[in-house]
């Protein structure tokens, strides 16, 4: 077990003698002071795992010393030795987040045992926080949700991407998942302990726009009454996300190449400018080359943020996630309503697969979440997500759109949504047993598997199935 210990004592002997009690017995680094002025200035330039103090020193003692430790390094642990042991002071030293109070002199077993129980104790909270800090980030990283190679080749680039301090551009139409990609990024870096800020451009009035991002001093317009932090200085040391970026005006457009240039702001009415530091992550569904074609949006400023770019793919272009994405909103919105919802039926899943989704994501989940609210068994039926299309036999559930569409791409949604559906209901019937449910198509079990695999089917969330019903 590594760790770093500082001793701080104003008799030089007792430096002396602990710190061959420690080196001796254990593998900690050992630093020491006997100035408690000296011991902050330590405290500042380097990482210290425990502190061991004496109480009466001059210039400071040992409980003023306790309370810089904890606003300097919060972690660090703190144990007050002293001459002079009282309750109160024991007491007093506990309160302000001492870890023990010894009293002098001590045996050498008492101190060895001191240090480590509590260097144990720092070890086990840095390890939960690391655990809690990995947590957040899969949590954040897995809201994107999908296994087909473009998702996949998605996520490896955020992993790739998110360590760099470099700008990225995210196209994609509305409801692909934009922001999600931003959060990913930023919760995959070493800014994620820091503000993720988001910039509505579309949502965001003209008139207000630079003071909203800026910020602004008392009196600099009307209704100015105070000082105001903008969220460019909110987004300090963290990530600041321009949602919808093609919608910002020209003026601030601008004022962004700026920022993004100088890494200065400067509030309305302000005469200081303030440095910050800034990842820069920018969204958007339009053509950005088409909106400088017609002098809508800048070319520098286009450059500058285009220097990683992700293209996020419409649903229609990646429907074998729609299983896998209908699911994940299955089981968010059941637990939202409190209700006990198991699965969807080949019927209805073969209805989404069907759909166009020109609303991408967010329109699937809308209906699921419809799905879940309107049903009243233990399964999604076709007329709780799609009650205008139950009266419609099976073999015809392709939405209109579908002859929208070129001949090539409609056949190739309706043979997805044929496999779909019919590998749905023999595994149903054949209780998720793939050898009779094979032998029920007149198929080769082989084939039947790989049909399975290619449309991420789970063969195992039908066995039992029958017997419950």
């Amino acid at each position: 077990m590594s760790g770093k210990i500082l001793i701080v004592d104003d008799e030089k002997d007792m430096l002396i003698l602990l710190t061959r009690i420690i080196t001796e017995k254990t593998d900690y680094d050992v630093v020491t002071t006997h100035n408690p002025l000296k011991a902050i200035e330590m405290l500042e330039n380097q990482q210290i795992n425990m502190v061991i103090t004496d109480l009466k020193m001059p210039k400071m003692d040992g409980i003023a010393l306790l309370d810089q430790v904890k606003k300097i390094q919060p972690a660090a642990v703190v144990v007050v030795m002293t001459a002079y042991a009282t309750i109160e002071t024991a007491v007093e030293a506990t309160r302000k987040g001492a870890f023990d109070y010894i009293a002098k002199p001590f045996r050498k077993e008492r101190i060895l045992l001191t240090i480590n129980n509590a260097m144990k104790l720092q070890n086990l909270a840095r390890e939960n926080k690391a655990l809690l800090k990995s947590l957040k980030q899969q949590k954040k990283f897995f809201s994107i949700i999908g296994s087909s190679p473009v998702v996949t080749s998605i996520l490896r680039r955020i992993e790739q991407v998110a360590q760099s301090s470099a700008t990225v551009l995210i196209y994609g139409e509305s409801g692909t998942g934009k922001e999600l990609v931003a959060r990913a990024i930023h919760y995959h870096s070493h800014r994620n302990d820091n503000p993720f800020i988001t910039v509505n451009c579309t949502a965001m009035p003209e008139q207000i726009i630079e003071s909203e991002l800026f910020g602004h001093v008392k009196g600099a317009f009307t209704g100015a009454w105070k000082d105001k932090k903008g969220l460019i200085e909110e987004a300090d040391r963290g990530t600041l996300f321009f949602d919808e970026i093609g919608d910002l005006n020209m003026s601030m457009q601008a004022k962004l190449l700026r920022l993004l240039q100088e890494a200065e702001c400067k509030p309305v009415g302000g005469l200081t400018t303030k440095h910050v530091d800034i990842r820069f992550l920018a969204a958007t569904n339009q053509d950005l080359t088409k909106l400088i074609a017609e002098k809508r949006f800048r070319e520098d400023l286009f450059y500058r943020l285009n220097v990683i770019n992700f293209q996020l793919p419409p649903l229609r272009d990646r429907k074998e996630d729609i299983p896998t994405l209908a699911h994940h909103f299955l089981e968010k919105y059941t637990m939202l309503n409190k209700k006990e919802i198991r699965r969807i039926d080949p019927e209805a899943m073969s209805a989404l697969m069907a759909q166009r989704w020109n609303g991408n994501v967010r329109e699937l989940e809308n209906v699921i979440e419809r799905g879940v609210v309107f049903c009243r068994s233990d399964h999604i039926e076709l007329s709780d997500i799609f009650p205008e299309k139950s009266h419609i036999p099976p073999c015809f559930l392709f939405d209109q759109a579908i002859y929208d569409i070129p001949f090539k791409e409609a056949k190739e949604n309706v043979i997805k949504a044929f496999h779909q559906s019919y590998i749905l209901a023999i595994l149903k019937e054949s209780n998720g047993n793939i050898s009779r449910a094979a032998e029920q198509a007149g198929l080769q079990r082989q084939y039947l598997h790989r049909l399975i695999k290619e449309e991420n089917i789970n063969a195992e969330t039908f066995k039992g199935l029958r017997g419950k019903e």
